[in-house]
């Protein structure tokens, strides 16, 4: 089996030493450097918690493709920098597979036209937990049927943006299939600014930040004497790590730009 020559960027945070345990534990994927703009130079092994790897670390992204050769980068960064890893890697022939958040509309235009010209794959995930991108599709379905949703995310309060990508990603799928609909009623007044939260179609998210939470999210829908609440919660950020070898391992066998891994789960 020919092996897949890696890169991870930003392989100190959490979501980034989980894949570097999961690419250096696989017999196909080969890890062969990280980016780390505040830690670059040295030995990944050189950090505590990496025994045993001799894997060298640029701050630079265009330096390290040139001393490579990669196959695909893994991005785990912040949205300060996914936008440009992502074109970089583009640029450099590199497929890449994106966890970071943030892309707007505009950005994911451009990166679609930049995959056609190059002729590669690249898959930005908002959500690599398998189990997080069926509660999307399931959503979607209920959409159809439930025209009055509301969507609370609940994330660990380190985290940068809000909403989360994924609570995005899941009103822009129910949108696809749901009756635009201003839910609530028509003359509500917050008497506190952001109490209904954020309006997207007239669904409304909600963000909560505490501590102690990792990555949770429910989809709340009412109709006449009922209700359906479809949720999904990931304890560790090992839950993550299938969704991150799904998309490997599929960007290596396409050319376009996929946003979202439901639209390569069967």
């Amino acid at each position: 089996m020919e092996k897949v020559n890696i890169v991870i960027a930003g392989p100190r945070g959490r979501m980034g030493r989980e894949a570097v345990q999961l690419v250096h534990s696989l017999e196909n994927y080969h890890l062969i450097a990280v980016v780390d703009h505040k830690n670059g130079g040295g030995l990944l092994s050189d950090s505590e918690g990496f025994h045993g790897l001799d894997i060298p670390v640029f701050t630079d992204m265009s330096e390290c493709f040139q001393k490579t050769k990669t196959d695909v980068l893994i991005d785990l960064t912040t949205p300060e920098f996914g936008m440009l890893h992502t074109k970089t890697a583009l640029e450099y022939g590199v497929r890449p597979v994106v966890g970071t958040t943030g892309f707007s509309k505009e950005d994911l235009k451009e990166l679609e036209l930049l995959c056609e010209e190059k002729r590669l794959g690249c898959i930005i995930a908002p959500n690599f937990a398998l189990g997080a991108v069926l509660m999307m599709k399931f959503a979607q379905l209920t959409g159809k049927y439930f025209h009055d949703v509301e969507i609370i995310e609940l994330h660990h309060d380190q985290k940068l943006d809000a909403p989360s990508g994924t609570a995005v990603k899941t009103a822009e799928m129910i949108a696809e299939v749901r009756h635009e609909k201003a839910q609530g009623h028509p003359d509500e007044k917050e008497t506190i600014a952001g109490a209904r939260g954020a309006n997207y179609d007239g669904m409304h998210i909600h963000s909560v930040r505490l501590p102690g939470l990792i990555a949770h999210q429910q989809v709340m829908f009412g109709s006449e004497g009922q209700t359906l609440t479809i949720r999904h919660d990931s304890y560790n950020r090992a839950s993550f790590m299938s969704g991150v070898k799904l998309a490997v391992d599929t960007v290596m066998k396409i050319d376009s730009l996929v946003y979202g891994l439901e639209k390569i789960i069967e």
